[in-house]
This record gives C-alpha cells, structure tokens and sequence, in this order.
C-alpha cells in the first residue's frame, strides 16, 4: 500500500494557535518536509514533542529535486509530513509541486488545517468578505507589478495579498496609482503576535505611512473595485475624490479618468465638477 501525505498548518506568530493534530503527526510521520528545519526544531521543542521520523529540507531552493524522493517514500509507504515556517503549505510556500506529483501518482493526499494569514487579515480587514480572492506576492519588479494590478483593477471582490516590508511602501504606491488613491484597504502586520497591526484607511494614506517604513510579516487586504452605476455620487463627492487622489501624488488628468470610472460617469462631468468647483473657490469674497 501506497503512503499518505499530510500538509500540515503551523502558527501564523502564537505558537498557542497550533492544532493539537500537529503533534501527533509530528511524532507519527516517518519522513518531515520542512521549509526551514531550525524553525521546526524551536516548533517541536515549544510544542514539546520530539518527531520519531527523518526530518528534511523541502524548499524553493530544492523543492524540484526533492519531490522525486519525497514521491517514493510515500510510494513505498510512508507517512510524509509537510510543515512551512508558517501557514499551509503551498500557499505562498512550497508544496505545491509535491501535491501535484502525489496526486498524479493516485498516493493519498491529506490536511491538518491549521492558521491562515489570509483568512485572519481578511477577518481583520473591515472589508467585505462575502467574496475575495488570494493573489499572493505581487511581482518584484516595478513594470511587472504595475502590469499584474491592471489585470484585477476592475475585480469586485476583496483582494488579499503578501509583502514582504521593503517592498511594502512601493506595492501600496502602485496600488494607489492603478486603483485609485481613494480604495479602502487594511495592512495586517505581525498577526496574532506581540506587536499585532492592522492599519487600515485608503491606499493613498498607507503608501505615505509605509514610506516612514515598515517591519515584520505583511499582509494587505484591498476592497474590491465598485460597480459601475451602482452608487449615486454627487459632485461635491467627485472632486473630493480627485482632491484626494491629487493629494497623493497622481496628476489631475489621472484622478479624473480614474474617478469617473469609478463613479459610472462620464469624464467630462467629473472635469466639468472640478472645474467649477476651482472657480466657485475664486469668486469666494
């Protein structure tokens, strides 16, 4: 008989939040896959358990190399048990690959749930929940950053992403700039541990918070793109969008393009409101 592979979630940050499932398949797997094996040495030693198994490296670095290994053990039998440094495996970790390979072996796949960063920024967030979607880490490099957000400036749903904190400040720029100064958004940092963080307010607001600099584990939640001619916005609201759009950085030709697209209105309104509103601020005595 064929192994069975286990995917094991561990803290998030307290170590408290670890299910107690993660003990027993600790000391019950015969091969572990961790991502960083000194961190499931200090796991083990606080959950005071001590794994019977082998105990390997399985990360970005080797995870190519090390699935085939992994694939025969469990075709010979073994109980392999996959922890990261925090979270699922093969949610922004590794694991993936080896999934997929024990899968298309028809080798028995498994989970102990445990913490999610996604789900708990999302709770943590204010912002609707009801529906969202994970994009995970957004691409390093600027042009390929910008690109990836332009695909999901239109997404209705809460957006969920990973940063890590030098790049945090850039990401919340771009953010700004591709979906609108004005979008609602929450930054969850350090989750569930000693300095636990959640700022929220509007991208434009925490890019110029985050340029003071940020530390720890990142995750931002984004609101989800309005509908279209949903929502009655006056004029005065209109230009109050621009201001603030103005206000962080993007030219006023940008703020109103990107205003009115938000508002279901035609860009000639929203120049047209700003512009007599500048005028209205003139003739004042």
């Amino acid at each position: 008989m064929t192994g069975t592979l286990v995917l094991a979630g561990t803290p998030i940050g307290d170590v408290a939040d670890a299910p107690p499932r993660l003990a027993q398949e600790l000391t019950a797997a015969d091969v572990i896959a961790a991502e960083d094996t000194r961190r499931l040495r200090r796991l083990t030693q606080a959950l005071g358990v001590q794994p019977a198994g082998r105990v390997v490296s399985y990360f970005e670095g080797n995870e190519s190399a090390r699935t085939p290994e992994l694939v025969e053990a469990l075709a010979g039998g073994a109980r392999v048990l996959l922890v990261t440094d925090a979270g699922m495996p093969s949610v922004s970790d590794p694991g993936y690959r080896l999934v997929a390979a024990a899968v298309e072996q028809d080798i028995r796949v498994t989970a102990v749930p445990g913490p999610s960063a996604v789900l708990t920024a999302l709770a943590l967030s204010g912002l609707p929940v009801d529906r969202f979607c994970f994009e995970g880490f957004p691409p390093r490099k600027t042009g390929e950053r910008l690109s990836r957000l332009r695909e999901v400036a239109g997404e209705r749903r809460t957006l969920v992403y990973f940063e890590s904190p030098h790049r945090l400040d850039d990401t919340l720029a771009a953010m700004a700039e591709v979906f609108g100064a004005g979008r609602r958004a929450a930054v969850c940092r350090e989750l569930t541990k000693t300095y636990e963080e959640v700022k929220r307010g509007p991208l434009g607001e925490l890019a110029a918070w985050a340029a003071e600099g940020v530390r720890g584990e990142i995750t931002v939640v984004v609101e989800g793109a309005p509908e279209k001619g949903a929502e009655e916005v006056d004029d005065a609201e209109l230009v109050r969008r621009v201001r603030v759009r103005e206000e962080a950085g993007e030219r006023r030709k940008e703020a109103i393009v990107a205003v009115a697209a938000e508002a279901g209105r035609p860009k000639r309104e929203v120049f047209d409101a700003v512009v007599a509103a500048k005028n209205a601020v003139r003739a004042a005595p």
